[in-house]
């Protein structure tokens, strides 16, 4: 089949269905007509987890808008090309995503050389093209194995040619001063606030130093830096990453001096920090199939009953981390009918737990058995909105001067529905919700649609790297390695064991 640019990957069922009528509900799916396609059937990609999408398709050629009825089911077998390479690939069934679509995820603990054959079943009948032969060498998470080229590794990779949010962020940063920089940083930023980390990648290595006590979260971004370092060769590149909850750099572009480009993982309308994809999205990306169950695959699999059967009722839980959210909880009280509010954990406010009590925690994916979600703005973004938007119910968001990297591309009344900051309006919105439940049910849809083409874990990738890149051409001196810098070393134990074709000549080449 032709290859689409992958940004419209997901959206391809939603191209190929549109023309054709909507499906009777007795016709059986066909396994040749249905459609398999995404990163994880293409071998040059090596990501955390490799994922792809299949669409039911019955033999009438009309997609499938939710899930195929009976009992067969979608399978996926992964197996090394070879006999001789017995590499661990962890491969749970694919994830029913109640659309027609399905989402496979699969972990692979080795490298192959030969390659890796894919074979994707309905009943007993392949699916599409299946097998997927990925010829080799097929690299693993923890194989350090980097692409020299990074306009190949991009391409591969299929990242956009611009991230509208990356070119707003350097507007204000023409040319860098890594001079200005050394002297300013550690004295403005790193006493008050404390939580700096002075980075420096050279020849693809890693070197960092903590400016301040509070840079614990430094594990973050050491771990997405590294995965990045063994995928493609990193620009040489000197930079200072906050990682603390605000934002740091106030100072408007005119000002005398001008403003110095810290990079953060949350924005705000005000400052001039430049942005990345924040620590949970990269970490939950990162241990998918592993140390997490809330990870932005995982759940498009776990959004609850079908919209027609959730339940009609805004819903909340939360930390006490601002004071509208307390709010929420006495809204609640007084239209339970409406909103479902309750705080989980008092830290802030604790002289408010008796008057508005504390309920359970709520696991995530039960949060998808109301149709609509609030989001409000904790110590900054929220930063579980991103989940919220992957899953089938609408979601109210607060204005906020807060932003991640993604919600540049997100519209009001199109993705969301706007609440404003002290919530005055948010009992009026939730009934425009309930009398207009078709017109919530698109907007629900398309923030969903929006949510799985700009949060798959390679466009974070591609993020990370046009960051770097963008941040390196505008260097006005060469990075250097400071003192009171380590270096933080990639893994070397048993699970990142690889023989690197780029890394040594391979014997037939000698």
């Amino acid at each position: 089949p032709p290859r689409l640019p992958r940004g419209l990957l997901p959206l391809l069922p939603l191209l190929l269905g549109a023309a054709l009528p909507p499906l009777r509900p007795a016709e059986p799916v066909s396994a040749e007509r249905s459609l398999a396609w995404g990163p994880g059937l293409e071998a040059g990609l090596a990501l955390p987890v490799g994922y792809f999408y299949i669409q039911a398709v019955s033999a009438a050629g009309r997609n499938f808008s939710r899930s195929p009825p009976g009992r067969t089911q979608f399978k996926v077998v992964i197996k090394a090309l070879s006999p001789k390479e017995g590499t661990r690939i962890h491969t749970p069934r694919p994830l029913d995503r109640n659309d027609g679509t399905f989402l496979m995820r699969y972990r692979m603990y080795g490298s192959v050389r030969k390659g890796l054959k894919i074979e994707i079943l309905y009943g007993d009948q392949h699916v599409a093209q299946s097998p997927y032969i990925l010829k080799g060498p097929v690299y693993h998470e923890y194989c350090d194995c980097p692409e020299e080229d990074p306009e190949i590794w991009q391409d591969i990779m299929s990242c956009p040619s611009q991230e509208p949010q990356i070119t707003k962020d350097f507007i204000s940063f023409p040319t860098i001063d890594l001079q200005r920089m050394l002297k300013e940083i550690p004295t403005k930023f790193s006493q008050t606030r404390g939580a700096i980390v002075h980075y420096t990648i050279l020849n693809n290595h890693i070197y960092r130093r903590s400016l301040g006590k509070y840079t614990d979260f430094k594990m973050f971004s050491d771990e997405m830096f590294l995965s990045l370092a063994r995928k493609v060769r990193l620009p040489d590149v000197e930079f200072y990453l906050n990682v603390g909850d605000w934002p740091v750099e106030y100072r408007k572009a005119n000002d005398t001096p001008g403003p110095i480009p810290v990079i953060s993982w949350c924005g705000s309308v005000d400052s001039r920090d430049i942005v990345l994809p924040t620590y949970d999205v990269t970490h939950s990306t990162l241990e998918t199939l592993r140390g997490v169950t809330n990870d932005l695959l995982s759940i498009q699999g776990n959004t609850g009953p079908l919209w027609e059967n959730k339940t009609e009722r805004a819903l909340f839980r939360g930390r006490d981390s601002r004071e509208e959210r307390l709010h929420l909880v006495k809204l609640s009280k007084e239209n339970p009918e409406l909103l479902d509010a309750g705080i989980t954990g008092y830290f802030f406010f604790r002289e408010k737990e008796k008057e508005l009590g504390k309920v359970q925690l709520m696991g995530f994916f039960d949060f998808f058995k109301y149709k609509y979600q609030v989001n409000v703005d904790g110590t900054v973004a929220a930063y579980r909105f991103p989940y919220l938007l992957l899953g089938d119910s609408l979601v109210l968001k607060q204005d906020s001067q807060y932003y991640e990297h993604f919600y540049i591309g997100l519209k009001p009344w199109k993705h969301y529905v706007p609440v404003k900051r002290n919530l005055e309006d948010l009992l009026e919105k939730i009934k425009w919700a309930k009398e207009n439940d078709e017109e919530a049910r698109k907007i629900a849809k398309e923030g969903q649609l929006m949510a799985r083409e700009v949060l798959q874990p390679h466009r974070l990738y591609c993020y990370y790297y046009k960051v770097l890149q963008q941040y390196a051409k505008r260097q006005a001196s060469k990075p250097e390695i400071r003192d009171g810098m380590e270096l933080v070393p990639q893994p070397d134990d048993r699970d990142s064991v690889c023989s690197c074709h780029r890394k040594k000549p391979l014997r037939e080449d000698l």
